[in-house]
């Protein structure tokens, strides 16, 4: 679940950000191109475990929305977060190739507005591309979450998962090895 929905999260951002950047160009591109850089310039691990033990701590309040620091949320909103730029890449320069085809300035040419050429034009063409980096974010965001969830930064009990199983087993892992070794 927690891989499923953090990757969810992070190519609906970033195919917003990818297109709203690729689309308009100039400073909207320069804008979203450097935050990406920005969260791009840390090793997702170390991020990942910085934003899990900030909001471990103390939660995360988002005006009436309020999350306590072992809600499941947590490691969904911080592996969506972390992986948005390494996904949104690739899409942005989907985006500026497909933006100088013939099918978008055929678009503009018959009055269509930037949301039309964005949402009808682009988005379908973009979807292979969406649906290829979605496959490959999950395994790497259950990777995540289970080194999260083993640092104690990530998914808490009694939700069950590998990097939880994994750190349970390792108190005992020479008495009973398997418990550390079969879920890893």
């Amino acid at each position: 679940f927690v891989g499923f929905a953090s990757t969810l999260i992070a190519t609906l951002l970033a195919t917003l950000l990818a297109l709203l950047s690729g689309y308009y160009r100039g400073w909207t591109d320069a804008v979203i191109s450097r935050a990406m850089d920005v969260a791009w310039a840390f090793p997702v691990t170390l991020l990942a475990i910085a934003l899990g033990l900030a909001l471990a701590i103390g939660g995360l309040q988002i005006g009436p929305l309020r999350l306590s620091g072992d809600s499941i949320w947590i490691p969904i909103l911080i592996i969506g977060v972390v992986y948005t730029p390494y996904v949104a890449r690739p899409i942005r320069g989907e985006v500026l190739a497909l933006r100088e085809k013939e099918f978008v300035e055929a678009a503009v040419a018959q009055g269509a507005g930037p949301l039309r050429v964005m949402l009808g034009e682009l988005l379908p063409t973009l979807l292979s591309t969406v649906i290829v980096f979605f496959a490959i974010a999950v395994a790497n965001s259950m990777l995540l979450e289970s080194i999260l969830s083993f640092l104690g930064v990530g998914v808490q009990p009694p939700n069950t998962s590998w990097g939880t199983m994994i750190a349970g087993g390792f108190e005992l892992i020479t008495s009973s090895p398997l418990l550390t070794v079969i879920p890893g």
